[in-house]
């Protein structure tokens, strides 16, 4: 018998072990100052290309307005208790109304986290008898939310409705057998790589199989679909989606969530989704920040034109210097790079140091080995200028990186790790 921190000692992980030289640079930094196009990185301004601040509301002055009189009304506590207890008010009420009409579903229901939305959502809407299908490119949270089944989950190869066919029938065969259904699951944006979800594809498979289809849009709300209502929306097929779920963390720059549904589906996940049953509600400086959001991003429309204005320039400009950014079909835009990870790290922080240039690095086990992605998140906030500025850093560490300046730089990392 080992003591049960053995391994934890042994093996700090695929990621853990490079700690020592990451942690607090390439892992865990600090962005200081107003959330922007441009914030402090270790004392110094940086293009900040790493915020899901989509539409720029984080720091608008109608919302830091709302956000400071809510908090003066109602402090951070209020309300208190889980909303079945003594947490529900009429303003949340009011939310969930908005929310599902501009989602274009009956009902909907505020959740406090989007991880722990979705991955709780999952997990009340299958029971042991029922089959998951889904992507198997799908965000961690989604994969959490599956663990938790108890029944057969299977996934299919990414956005391959081939794949998903074959996995549809066996999870008919299985769902027979033990009298229970089938959830396929898609995000609507898939934001590593920024390609859509084949929302479109997949609900026409309705009319060959009986599954109920559950859509993670994180980042298609706000930034897709008319006024920004979502990637189903934006490929027509809102409606053929059962279970519509999105975060307020990306474009709605808050905090919190919500999932929307026919009007029975909601008022089930209300009384048993045991995440929101025994946890406290939302807060309603949120929530009331979380309603003055959505009439802006409902309102004016030029925050989301804003938006695609930057990522057009900027998705445009690195295809046309020859950069890889796979099939982006979204805001998310990956820029792919071979190397190493001790070379991505080198890279990086040539682009931070000489370059003022702050974006997510991404390295295996995320993605295959030999290959670094440098994440862009372009929002409405940034500039033309900013753009300019970036793609002329990037084809200048490119060409670092090919000449082999970074993996002599990284040896020392190499050897250390």
């Amino acid at each position: 018998m080992k003591d049960l921190f053995y391994r934890i000692q042994q093996n700090k992980g695929p990621l853990g072990k490079w700690a020592k030289h990451a942690e607090g640079y390439f892992v865990f930094p600090k962005l200081d100052g107003p959330i922007g196009n441009r914030m402090k990185f270790n004392g110094k301004e940086v293009i900040t290309w790493s915020i899901n601040d989509y539409l720029g509301l984080a720091n608008h002055p109608e919302i830091r307005k709302v956000d400071a009189e809510a908090a003066l009304e109602y402090g951070s506590a209020y309300p208190m208790g889980a909303r079945m207890m003594s947490g529900h008010t009429e303003v949340h009420e009011q939310l969930e109304l908005e929310l599902a009409q501009f989602v274009e579903k009956e009902s909907a229901y505020l959740l406090n986290f989007g991880y722990q939305g979705i991955l709780s959502t999952i997990d009340s809407l299958v029971s042991k008898d029922d089959v998951i299908v889904y992507d198997v490119d799908a965000h961690a949270c989604i994969i959490d939310g599956v663990r938790l089944h108890h029944g057969k989950r299977y996934t299919y190869q990414h956005n391959d409705i081939e794949s998903l066919e074959k996995n549809l029938i066996r999870a008919t065969k299985i769902a027979t057998q033990t009298g229970g259904g089938i959830l396929v699951i898609s995000e609507g944006v898939f934001g590593m790589r920024g390609e859509q979800g084949k929302l479109k594809e997949i609900s026409n498979l309705k009319s060959k199989y009986n599954f109920r289809f559950l859509v993670d849009d994180a980042h298609g709300f706000g930034t897709l679909g008319k006024n920004g209502s979502g990637a189903g929306n934006e490929q027509g097929v809102q409606d053929k989606i059962d279970v519509y779920f999105a975060t307020f963390a990306k474009s709605m720059a808050s905090t919190g969530a919500f999932v929307a549904a026919d009007k029975e589906i909601i008022d089930f996940l209300k009384y048993n989704m045991r995440s929101q049953m025994f946890a406290k509600s939302l807060q309603m400086v949120l929530v009331k920040g979380a309603l003055k959001r959505l009439d802006m991003l409902r309102s004016r429309p030029e925050f989301k034109n804003n938006l695609w204005k930057n990522v057009n320039a900027l998705q445009n400009g690195l295809k046309n210097s020859g950069f890889d950014i796979g099939s982006t079909k979204s805001c998310v835009t990956p820029v792919y790079l071979k190397g190493s990870i001790p070379e991505a790290m080198v890279l990086v922080k040539d682009l931070r140091e000489n370059y003022s240039i702050f974006c997510s690095i991404v390295v295996y086990p995320v993605i295959p080995k030999g290959l670094i992605l440098l994440r862009l998140i372009p929002t409405a906030s940034h500039t033309l200028e900013d753009v300019s500025i970036t793609l002329e850093a990037f084809s200048n560490i490119r060409e670092k990186l090919e000449k082999g300046i970074y993996k002599r730089l990284s040896q020392a990392i190499s050897s250390s790790a």
